[in-house]
Formats: C-alpha cells, sequence, structure tokens
C-alpha cells in the first residue's frame, strides 16, 4: 500500500508541468486524482506505521522516483552532487526502516 501511495504522489508530480498550470483538464485531473488516492492511503498507513517512518519513506523515494522521471521523461539534468543527494536519500529511508523497531 505504501509503494502504491508513492507511485500515485510521483504520478501526480509528474504531470504538475503537463498540466500547465492547471489548465489542461486531463492532466490536472489524474494529477488531483493521484494525490488524493495517495493522501488516502497515506491514512490508513498511519493507523499501522509511525507517522515519522511512513512519511520519511513517501517523501524520500518520491523525491528519489520524481528525479530520476524528471531525468528521462523531461531532460532535466542531474550533476554529480544531486545524484550523490538523492543516494543519500534512499541510504536514510532504508536505515530508518532498518531500525524503526529499535528504541532506546
Amino acid at each position: 500500500m505504501l509503494f502504491a501511495a508513492i507511485a500515485l504522489e510521483v504520478l501526480g508530480t509528474m504531470l504538475l508541468p503537463a498540466s500547465q498550470n492547471f489548465t489542461q483538464l486531463l492532466p490536472t485531473a489524474v494529477l488531483i486524482i493521484s494525490y488524493g488516492i495517495s493522501f488516502y492511503l497515506l491514512t490508513l498507513l498511519a493507523q499501522k506505521l509511525p507517522l515519522a517512518i511512513l512519511y520519511a519513506s513517501w517523501a524520500g523515494l518520491g523525491v528519489f522516483s520524481v528525479a530520476l522521471l524528471s531525468y528521462v521523461f523531461y531532460k532535466q539534468t542531474l550533476n554529480w552532487q544531486t545524484i550523490i543527494g538523492l543516494f543519500l536519500i534512499v541510504i536514510g529511508v532504508t536505515l530508518v526502516n532498518l531500525y524503526k523497531g529499535q528504541t532506546h
């Protein structure tokens, strides 16, 4: 369910340029529906997972995915500093999820 929420958020974000400031009906409608379902899934997941873990995973993997897909579909450049930053996001999300159950 988390991966579905991330995928829908990424879809909505990738449609932001296509919506042309919300003037294009179809991309705008899909964008809004995607975000709505993504947030709905987050509300369901918030009942089962700690909010900090949930949001870190959703946001981190979303940022990583949007950056990569923007490179592929919108031909946006990624310099080496950006690439390192994206991998640090993935490492951070991985660490958060690996140690989510441990307490002091």
